[in-house]
């Protein structure tokens, strides 16, 4: 039987409803509804970093094992710029109901002392869910300079005071944030020599055009194999397992230096309660996989969690413990 012109005209029409209700579904499915089981769509990972940094790589990696928890798509979302502020703006104002997390560190801390306007509240407007890792940074110097542990480069810094000079990854950084808590417990006078990432700094360094600086091992410790530079200890209050033979800053007397890079997960702070709990227990559980325990160890990274208040006890003892020491150096962020 031939078809009618209007059987026609449904029937040409046919797979363009069919889109349209495929749109339409898929639609429906993004929209959050009050009520709905957690996660009902993709998950959104906010990592403030550009791709391929240390807390890029641990985003990834736990995104992935994730996915498999929630059987749900993780998405990482690279927003770097302004120190983490972008992205993390962008999550203070995220709707609270799980399907938009960030990545956090140590900046996350810092910030609210170097940054005069921050556009949110490091606490207030975010809920702080898990803590997922931590790894100390290594002292390194140029193999040539006359100083083969922390007491002999202090040594050096009182004999030539404003001479020395050591590098960062820039104003308000992690590795400036640590060559500053040294000066002040060993009470040194030296150069800071800000950069733009860690590698020019660490290139300087094996040139001799600076003496030392502070990066991750997973960074330096090629260069230290290679005998380009030499670790001299780390970072953290304790001997690090990746690294046991170096000790650490404060065993070799400078008493109380800690200073310990850490990540973790936050959330919008309008995330309920139930909820920062669910993220929480899942976060541990995808730590506790041997996947996830090998890929942090390539990294050099240690995994370290706990609950969600005790996480957010270290992020508010860290914004005042590092508040001290930029009052103290006068940092403000590039």
């Amino acid at each position: 039987m031939t078809p009618s012109p209007i059987s026609k005209t449904a029937l040409l029409a046919l797979p363009a409803l069919a889109l349209s209700v495929g749109l339409c579904g898929a639609a429906h499915a993004q929209s959050a509804k009050p009520g709905d089981p957690f996660p009902n769509r993709p998950v959104r990972f906010i990592v403030p970093f550009a791709p391929g940094a240390a807390n890029d790589l641990i985003a990834r990696a736990l995104g992935s094992q994730l996915s498999e928890v929630w059987n749900q798509t993780v998405v990482v979302d690279n927003r770097p710029g302004g120190n983490t502020v972008v992205g993390s703006e962008l999550v203070a104002r995220a709707p609270g109901d799980g399907h938009t997390l960030l990545q956090i560190g140590i900046a996350h801390a810092v910030n609210p002392s170097v940054i005069q306007k921050l556009p949110y509240d490091a606490l207030r407007d975010f809920a702080l869910i898990a803590q997922t890792g931590e790894a100390p940074f290594v002292l390194v110097v140029n193999p040539a300079l006359p100083a083969r542990n922390v007491k002999e480069l202090v040594a050096l810094a009182r004999a030539k005071p404003g001479t020395l000079t050591y590098g960062s990854t820039g104003s308000g950084g992690s590795s400036h944030l640590m060559g500053e808590l040294l000066k002040s417990k060993a009470g040194i006078d030296v150069i800071h020599v800000p950069y733009k990432g860690l590698a020019p700094a660490l290139t300087d360094v094996m040139g001799g055009q600076i003496q030392y600086s502070f990066g991750s091992w997973s960074t330096v410790g090629p260069f230290v194999k290679a005998g380009k530079l030499r670790a001299l200890a780390v970072t953290s209050a304790r001997r690090s397992a990746v690294t046991p033979e170096l000790p650490s800053i404060a065993e070799e007397g400078f008493k109380g230096y800690d200073a310990t890079p850490w990540w973790g997960i936050a959330g919008p702070g309008t995330l309920p309660r139930p909820l920062v709990a669910r993220l929480n227990a899942d976060i541990r559980k995808a730590l506790a996989t041997a996947a996830l325990k090998e890929r942090f160890a390539a990294q050099g990274i240690e995994i370290a969690t706990g609950s969600s208040e005790q996480f957010a006890a270290l992020v508010k003892a860290e914004i005042v413990r590092w508040a001290e020491v930029v009052k103290t150096a006068g940092i403000k962020a590039d």
